[in-house]
């Protein structure tokens, strides 16, 4: 398994700081925001909050399949700083359920891809 690099991380405060004012997508158990990054590629930062479960192996659990999800996702999400604050109802669900959610999540991002202009070579 590898992990991922640092250039696909959200990691300075600066960076979170810029997303409170971003676009936003509700889920079931997930709350994205986002906007256009500086990067080339898609970039994920994580919130889950002692609020979402005391236990810190539930909220690292939920960590590792947001994680999972965005690495087979990532190729094709666009260049966006990405926020997925974790809601109190992702503890203790399945973790194919929380896929399933980020799935929708992941869908309406790719949307937002610009596509190329008809007659030009790649994009």
């Amino acid at each position: 398994m590898v992990g991922l690099p640092p250039a696909a991380r959200l990691r300075r405060a600066s960076d979170f700081a810029a997303l409170r004012q971003a676009e936003r997508w509700q889920g079931r158990h997930f709350l994205l925001r986002w906007h256009t990054g500086s990067e080339r590629n898609a970039r994920l930062g994580l919130a889950v909050s002692r609020k979402v479960s005391k236990r810190a192996v539930e909220r690292n659990r939920i960590k590792r399949v947001v994680r999972e999800s965005f690495r087979a996702e990532r190729e094709g999400l666009p260049a966006l700083d990405i926020l997925v604050i974790a809601r109190t109802s992702a503890a203790g669900i399945p973790n194919p359920v929380l896929v399933a959610d980020l799935g929708l999540a992941w869908r309406k991002l790719k949307t937002l891809k610009p596509t190329p202009a008809p007659g030009t070579i790649g994009g």
